[in-house]
Parts: structure tokens; sequence; C-alpha cells
């Protein structure tokens, strides 16, 4: 009988997990220098690093083990002038080829003083309407390459002018590794709020945003909150937008941390994401707040009172097998995410909507939701709450 159970168990494990395995499939990614020139490159991308993964020999660089503390990097990456906004063109194994894929041409590790000089340095060479940092979370079974060859995608697509910052956790990149990245994520809250001050107080940013991804965005909420309690949540008021993107967290969770935040987010759901669909039911059958749509009209409501403004990506296409990470392979909302982050007062402000564009690309109707002024497009994204 007991034989019959643990393989039963092993069937519904491997039932559930199976998807995801043969989604995240392959040798590990690492970061391979290319530096060879090339004239097929449509542009570059620099990226400051911070992370509270354990340094590792190159090409790693960083591991999924805990560091005892931050640890700092400066990345370079081309991109190819075949790239196509939404698409993340790496080799299948090897070095990357500059006229095919996004490379990395340069790694290098920093110390606290260089990199706050550095980034100090980059902030300030801007315009004063570009001297914003845009820092992205990303979230579970992604390791540092990963990381960060998503975010140079996002940056780059985006058309992103300010400083583009890399927070990295210890997530082991390895789909069995659940619990472990969970609690790494909780072990790096101190981390991502030093950081997130250290930004807003010491490097001359006018403004701050924040994506999450993911679990990502568990660990963002619980800086948020803790920063809250802590009597500033607003990091001296420049912290703008915060953009939860297919957030990996319990409702319930969600409420409580959103009754301590108490300020505006903008939340990316999609009904049809198999990722969280593994969450929810690893997570004792908890719907993850990634995972609602517009049907779900109490809970939004709810949500909206809180300060978080939905928008559903249910119905939009993407590259993504597992409708995980809409945020960034559909080329119509990284752009739009871009060209919102460009606009003096954000997406979560009063002003031109982020849905008013997506809706003319769209082609879908824009109006109203009861006394909410918010947005309703018809196809394929919905603006469900105003949040503000």
């Amino acid at each position: 009988m007991m034989m019959r159970a643990v393989l039963r168990l092993r069937v519904v494990a491997w039932a559930l997990l199976a998807p995801l395995a043969l989604a995240a499939c392959g040798t590990p990614r690492v970061l391979e220098l290319n530096t060879s020139r090339s004239t097929d490159v449509a542009g570059k991308v620099e990226i400051f690093v911070a992370t509270t993964r354990e340094a590792s020999a190159e090409p790693v660089y960083f591991s999924g083990e805990r560091g005892p503390k931050l640890s700092f990097a400066r990345l370079d990456f081309t991109v190819p002038r075949s790239h196509k906004p939404g698409e993340l063109e790496l080799p299948d194994s090897g070095p990357s080829d500059p006229a095919k894929h996004f490379t990395v041409t340069g790694v290098q590790r920093l110390d606290l003083a260089p990199i706050l000089a550095d980034v100090r340095r980059e902030i300030l060479r801007r315009p004063a309407a570009q001297r914003d940092v845009l820092v992205f979370v990303h979230g579970f079974n992604t390791n540092f390459a990963d990381a960060a060859f998503r975010f140079a995608q996002i940056v780059h697509d985006s058309g992103f002018k300010g400083v583009p910052v890399l927070f990295t956790w210890p997530s082991r990149g390895q789909l069995l590794a659940y619990p472990y990245d969970r609690e790494s994520a909780y072990y790096s809250r101190d981390f991502l709020e030093r950081n997130l001050r250290a930004i807003a107080r010491d490097l001359g940013a006018t403004r701050m945003d924040i994506l999450a991804h993911s679990m990502g965005t568990l660990l963002t909420l619980e800086t948020l909150r803790q920063a809250s309690i802590r009597g500033d949540g607003t990091f001296g008021g420049r912290l703008r937008d915060v953009m939860l993107a297919a957030p990996d967290v319990d409702l319930d969770v969600f409420r409580t941390q959103m009754a301590e935040i108490k300020r505006p987010v903008t939340v990316f759901v999609s009904a049809d994401d198999r990722a969280l669909d593994f969450s929810r039911r690893f997570a004792g059958d908890k719907t993850r707040l990634g995972a609602i749509s517009a049907k779900d009209k109490d809970i939004i409501a709810e949500l909206e009172k809180l300060g978080a403004r939905i928008i559903d990506l249910s119905e939009v296409a993407s590259g993504d097998s597992l409708n995980h990470s809409k945020f960034a392979s559909s080329p119509k909302v990284v752009q739009m995410i871009g060209q919102r982050l460009q606009a003096d007062g954000g997406i979560s402000t009063a002003g031109p909507q982020l849905g008013d564009r997506l809706g003319d690309i769209a082609g879908g109707v824009v109006g109203t939701v009861g006394s909410t002024v918010g947005l309703v497009v018809t196809a394929p994204v919905t603006i469900i709450s105003g949040g503000r």
C-alpha cells in the first residue's frame, strides 16, 4: 500500500512538473564573453548589477547560492540587427554570434565605491528628464545569466533611456528548487531595501521605478512593506512606478502587504499562466495574484481599493510557451511600458494612460468602469482598474 501511494504521488508530481520541465530543459546558461566586432548590431545595452548571489568563477560569475553581502558588477551587451521586439535571441549552446544573438561583451565586478561612482556618473550625464533608474527584480528558476539577458532585452525593447539596475537574488535556476528560491527571496529583502535607498539618496536619480517578475514580486512587496513600516515607503519621494508582472504571490498575503504599503502598484495578470498554475498547486491550491483575470470582478474591486491597478494580458499572444513572461515577450506590451516610463508622470498617475496606447494598438475600445476612471480595452489587453 505504501509503495502504491508513493508511486501515485510521483505520477501526480510528474504531471504537474512535466510541462515546466520541458520548457526549462537544457544546459544552464552562462555569460560567455565575445569581444569580436560586428557591423550587424542594432544597439548596445549597459546594465549595473547588485546581487545577493555568491560570487563564482567565470563564466558563471554569480551562482545560485546565497552571498553574505551585496556584490556588484557592470555588464555590456550588444543587440543583433535582426532582433525582433519581444524575442530574446540566444544560441542553444556555446558562445553568441553578435549578428544573430544578444551577446555579452563585457563583465566587470565592482566594489561598492566604484559602482556608486559609475552609476552616479551615468545618471548625471543624462538630460534632467532621463535621470531615472529602472530596477528589475527577476523571478523563480532564473540563474544570473538568464536574468541579465532578459533585462537587456527589456531595456532595449522598451526604449528606456535612464540607468538600468538589475537586482538579482539567489535563485538556483532549477525547477525543483522552488522552496529554496522562495527562502532566498525572503533572505534578500534587507539587501534590496538598502539598494533602493542608496539609489534614491546617493546617486542623483530624479525618479526610481521597479519592475518585478514572478517570485521577484514577493521579494519586492516584502521590501516595500518593511520600508513603509520603517516610515519611508516612498524612498524620499523618489519611488514612482511599481510594476508587478505575473506575481507569484498568494492573494491573502498580497492583501496584508498592500495594507502596509499604502501606495499604488500596477499588476500584470494572465489567467492562462501555466507556471502560476504549478505554483498554485505547490502552495496548497491557493490562487496566485498573477493568475486572476477580468472575470474575477469581486477580487479586482477589493484589490483596487488597496491601490492595485490590474492589467489583464490573458488574451495577449506571445512567444512564451508558459504564458509567464508576456510583459517582456509581447512586443506591444514591453514597448508601451517603455513609452509610459519615458513620460514624466509614469504609469500610475493621471494623464495619458498606458491603456490608451495599448488600446490603439489592439484596435480595442476604451471606456470607463463604474465610477472608476479606469479603462477597458476589449482586446487584447484589459485595463481593469484605476488604482490611483
